[in-house]
């Protein structure tokens, strides 16, 4: 990881600390492949040669703003340069033409105003501190100098400031490429403010972040030939479709929810909700309300920026009149019916939440029944219709709930994307990518698996090109340089993806047949995968939860259409089918 050094008697050194990660001490004595290290926490430890680190006793006390210009690049040197600085306020630091940021956890506004877009305005790259801003003028520059695309990666651990850090470049680029005088609405203007909508739809709170992005964002911002804005396209993935169903304990479901909850008293009454605290879908964790967050302004505001978007009332309405419509469809229980491997609602509650569901939905409330406790089987002689036990009946109820959500989430980005207008005749783009964070949980199901996959994949492209590409280049020109070891993640990667071995390629193979867990199970113990060691982490894979969340078998295939009562053009656009 560092340049090789003679480690001798008196050296200044780091080792690994079970409570600190590491600490530095001086060499006190060698014998063989041991060293004896008298840390400054006053302790004495016996290490191997091989995993201690030598320390730059000539670094400044506040760190320096370019981690180049380190004499010793290893992990230990990193992060105690990261943590001088970050004692200091500074939260950012270079890494040649790469920008690390460490989360301060407060707001900054300071950090972000107009004065100091205006400084690094045009600056010449490293010539100011370390700051975002840095990147996206450079980015911005480089896209007018030279007439190509640009893209700006955001990567890092779930709660490390991703979606925080995107929305900061947005906001340069569009300071950047903005028409001075225009009025009315801009195309930065609905660029920016379509963050707050993506957010209350797409983010909850998780165990590390309370506003964590549970999909994944590339914005395009399209360019004219004079650098100006002239049309963006949002382009998201991966959406966390089984949150909407099981929240585990202490995180919350979407944040559009718990607005809605805490709507003015007429659109609470209007779209029947209330207490979140009597809704299924929100109860199965004590978690209700985020610290320094009022969900009745935010609800407010994500109205606000939708009127900005291009979205009308009406549509908001339909909108909300969904998300209520998911609530009181996560209340719906049932019970054993008369016939063998059947169900009906379960109680009066049971009936009176389809009732609602129905009249929101403004859908045909016998056929949303039936779609529940039945289900159509096509066959080449024709429909067969197959009842449904309680336990089915459930599933396919957050099928529904699951399928809804995700079409409408999808519907909006669709109108995002249409309000905004993308320009054909745009000369270049910059593209801003904000992914889900390296995830492990108590319960890591098939979304963290996709996640952590797509992490990888990142890590890879990272390793491609500030180590192995550079590393390349140093020997064909035969220049003298020290070999700088990293993790190649290759063999994470064909574990995970690689045909016909791989995870995916299992799960492929086992959604496909009549009995899931057996096979399945077999094979991945078989291949001792049931734990996966990640770039961040070892993971443990929750291997009875993958299939329901890798497989469509309930998802809207074969079906009746749904009868919609109304011409509200969002409910046509969902195209939500039932059995």
């Amino acid at each position: 990881m560092g340049t090789p050094v003679n480690i001798i008697v008196g050296s200044q050194v780091w080792l690994e600390d079970p409570d600190e990660a590491w600490v530095d001490g001086e060499v006190t004595g060698i014998k063989g492949a041991d060293v004896t290290v008298a840390t400054t926490n006053g302790k004495t430890v016996v290490a191997s040669l091989a995993s201690i680190y030598p320390k730059d006793t000539e670094a400044p006390p506040a760190g320096v703003d370019d981690m180049t210009k380190l004499a010793y690049l290893h992990e230990p040197g990193v992060l105690h340069n990261l943590a001088c600085r970050y004692g200091l306020n500074e939260i950012y630091t270079y890494t040649g033409n790469i920008l690390i940021a460490v989360n301060p956890f407060q707001r900054l506004p300071h950090l972000y105003d107009v004065h100091m877009m205006e400084q690094y305005k045009g600056a010449t790259f490293g010539e100011l501190s370390p700051h975002l801003f840095a990147i996206a003028d450079s980015c911005y520059r480089a896209m007018i100098n030279e007439h190509g695309s640009q893209s700006i990666l955001v990567s890092g651990e779930s709660g490390a400031g991703k979606t925080e850090t995107t929305k900061m470049l947005m906001r340069y680029l569009a300071f950047m490429g903005g028409r001075s005088g225009t009025e009315g609405r801009t195309v930065e203007q609905q660029v920016l403010e379509s963050n707050p909508v993506l957010e209350a739809f797409g983010n909850a709170k998780t165990v590390k972040n309370n506003n964590s992005s549970r999909f994944g964002k590339f914005v395009e911002i399209q360019f004219d030939k004079y650098g100006k804005i002239s049309g963006a396209a949002v382009r998201t993935y991966l959406l966390e479709r089984s949150r909407v169903c099981q929240v585990s304990d202490p995180e919350r479901n979407y944040h559009c929810f718990y607005m809605l909850c805490s709507a003015p008293p007429e659109d609470v009454k209007r779209f029947k909700v209330g207490n979140p605290r009597s809704f299924h879908y929100l109860n199965q964790t004590s978690c209700y309300e985020v610290a320094n967050v009022d969900d009745a302004r935010e609800y407010l505001e994500t109205r606000n920026a939708m009127d900005i978007v291009g979205i009308s009332q009406e549509e908001q309405d339909a909108i909300f009149r969904v998300v209520a419509a998911i609530l009181h469809l996560g209340n719906i229980n049932f019970s054993k019916g008369k016939e063998i491997d059947s169900s009906r609602l379960r109680d009066e509650k049971s009936i009176n939440h389809l009732k609602i569901v129905a009249e929101l939905l403004m859908c045909d409330e016998k056929l949303l029944e039936d779609s529940l406790c039945q289900r159509v089987i096509v066959t080449p002689d024709g429909n067969i219709t197959k009842p449904l036990d309680p336990d089915s009946a459930l599933q396919s109820r957050d099928a529904l709930a699951k399928t809804v959500y995700s079409r409408l989430f999808d519907w909006i980005v669709d109108k995002i994307n249409n309000s905004i207008g993308q320009d054909p005749d745009a000369i270049s783009i910059i593209g801003v990518l904000d992914i889900y964070g390296f995830e492990s949980f108590k319960v890591n199901s098939f979304e963290q698996l996709c996640i952590n996959m797509t992490n990888e994949k990142l890590q890879q492209h990272f390793n491609q090109h500030v180590f192995k590409m550079e590393q390349e280049e140093y020997t064909r020109d035969e220049i003298d340089w020290s070999y700088v070891e990293f993790v190649d993640n290759q063999d994470v990667l064909d574990l995970i993806e690689k045909k016909p071995g791989g995870i995916i390629a299992l799960l492929d193979e086992a959604c496909d047949a009549a009995c899931f867990r057996s096979p399945l199970t077999r094979h991945l113990h078989k291949r001792c995968i049931k734990r996966t060691n990640h770039i961040s982490a070892l993971v443990s894979l929750n291997l009875p939860g993958l299939p329901s969340q890798s497989t469509t078998t309930q998802e809207m295939s074969h079906t009746k259409p749904i009868i919609f009562l109304t011409r509200t053009k969002i409910m046509w656009s969902l195209n939500i089918k039932l059995y």
